[in-house]
């Protein structure tokens, strides 16, 4: 039987929604205070995907200024619709739901609308097309009575698409099968004439799970479903290789398949660092309701291809980036805003030029940074860099990013007396630790690190080779760093002038 290798998202691409349209498959994920944000996928068999553009490409979309890394754009719902593509998705600050944004397109690869916002509290909005055309939102917030229900309600009202306006009555519908668990992630499906609303519970740590609630009517109350959870991995073994399995979104294929995309993570020695990646899982419905994984029961690292899929999985290669064209490239991201005026390709096809900035990458502003998600846990990754620094507070060179308070730098910068060295220094909860140094000969060197299970290990070369220091992988773990990113690779600068010359980036895995 033909498979494929789970995940189908490798890296930080949590809280997956998805939709289809014809023989297309978009998807969009999480992209919390990077930008752009919520990147959009397109797939024609659900495994390979390649990414095709991002719903908020423009400041005057959604500011992002002043927000903790893990903060910003949380799990967005894409539907389609009569031509039109919808997205929904909270903007979140201090871990709290503040403002909820509609957009819309009637291409996915964009560009897409400026954002309605919409009269609603919590996080987690999706959206539902019943049969007669009425389009319902649903999303998570506080109960009234936490009491009494439990922390977390899930709530309805109905979308005018006219005006792009909640209207009419509040509904709530449901409070979660886990008394005391917040229930989240909702989202509606209709099979057979039954409703069924499929969340999240349990937190998006070791306890996530999918459980389920079923009406005759869409704006009814919700019964549980009995079997809830339906797809768990919390009572697994520490030698299980996906752990935190959650927050699921279903699609039918043209074949009458049901997959689902769940967020998972691939924990080593009890930490991860590639963040929440994107799974794949097949679904069954019975008269009973969706039945996740019906052969095990759980996610498989190796899973049975959709029916009618021909194609085999792309598989990972090296990835050279000579900055050849006018932007960097859907790959590349940075903080909170655009930085096209201080990392931009040159105009020769020579590599990137980096204009130095006073913010730095510890402040919740837009520093001059750029990366690209990490994808393997085993890889080499390297730059080719000149920079003609003048004191050590002008620093140039290559970042491993966990986020503002937790990350590592290996520079290029000058000591006291002007003569060019570089520099390794990891900062944890805030505070820097110079981990090494070495002089260099002149201002251009080749900076690179290597990544493994036992953690990340820091070299310069500029005629000979040299090792600066290791740095554990747990440093740069979700559970010692805190939030709901994984770790990002790429190119940073600092100071109060200056530039300096990337001739090249390259991302290798082993």
């Amino acid at each position: 039987m033909p498979t494929f290798s789970n995940p189908v998202l490798a890296g930080s691409h949590p809280d997956p929604s998805i939709c289809r349209v014809g023989e297309d498959y978009y998807l969009v994920t999480s992209s919390f205070a990077y930008f752009p944000g919520l990147p959009v996928l397109h797939s024609r068999d659900l495994v390979n995907w390649r990414p095709v553009g991002h719903v908020v490409d423009r400041p005057s979309q959604v500011s992002l200024s002043g927000l903790d890394v893990s903060d910003g754009l949380w799990a967005a719902t894409i539907r389609h619709h009569e031509g039109t593509f919808y997205v929904v998705v909270a903007l979140a600050r201090g871990r709290q739901g503040s403002t909820t944004y509609l957009f819309t397109t009637t291409d996915p690869a964009g560009p897409w609308s400026e954002p309605v916002v919409l009269d609603a509290e919590g996080i987690d909005p999706s959206l539902f097309f019943d049969d007669d055309g009425r389009c319902w939102f649903t999303a998570c917030r506080d109960a009234a009575e936490p009491a009494v229900t439990g922390p977390g309600e899930l709530w309805m009202r109905e979308l005018d698409l006219e005006t792009l306006a909640l209207t009419g009555p509040t509904y709530a519908l449901w409070y979660g099968a886990m008394r005391g668990a917040w229930v989240e992630a909702p989202h509606l499906y209709k099979r057979d004439g039954v409703y069924w609303l499929i969340a999240a519970e349990g937190g998006t740590e070791h306890h996530h799970a999918v459980t389920a609630a079923r009406a005759d009517t869409v704006t009814e109350p919700y019964s549980t479903d009995p079997r809830s959870p339906l797809l768990t991995h919390r009572h697994r073994g520490a030698a299980e290789p996906i752990h935190n399995v959650g927050h699921v979104d279903l699609v039918d294929t043209p074949a009458g398949e049901t997959w689902a995309v769940t967020l998972a993570i691939r924990p080593i020695d009890g930490t991860h660092t590639l963040g929440r990646e994107v799974f794949l899982v097949p679904v069954e419905w019975t008269p009973r309701g969706p039945v996740f994984a019906p052969e095990t029961g759980r996610v498989r690292l190796t899973e049975r291809l959709p029916a009618g899929t021909e194609t085999s999985q792309r598989q990972d290669t090296p990835v050279r980036y000579d900055f050849k064209d006018p932007s960097l490239g859907p790959d590349w991201t940075s903080l909170r805003g655009p930085v096209d005026d201080l990392v931009s390709p040159r105009s020769d096809g020579a590599g990137v030029t980096i204009r130095l900035s006073p913010e730095p990458l510890t402040s919740t502003g837009t520093p001059v940074f750029v990366a690209r998600r990490q994808q393997h846990v085993r890889l080499h990754a390297g730059t080719r860099i000149r920079f003609a620094a003048s004191s050590p507070t002008q620093q140039a060179g290559l970042v491993v990013f966990q986020n503002h308070h937790q990350h590592a730098t290996l520079s290029l910068t000058a000591d006291t007396t002007g003569v060019p060295q570089v520099v390794l220094t990891a900062v944890e909860a805030g505070v820097a630790t110079r981990l090494g140094a070495v002089p260099v000969a002149d201002g251009e060197v080749v900076l690179s690190v290597d990544s493994d299970e036992a953690g990340y290990t820091f070299h310069v070369e500029d005629g000979t080779r040299s090792t600066l220091g290791s740095i554990e992988r747990s440093f740069f773990s979700t559970e010692r760093a805190g939030g709901f990113v994984g770790v990002h690779l790429g190119l940073y600068g600092t100071g109060d002038s200056g530039e300096a010359q990337v001739r090249w980036f390259e991302y290798t895995p082993d």
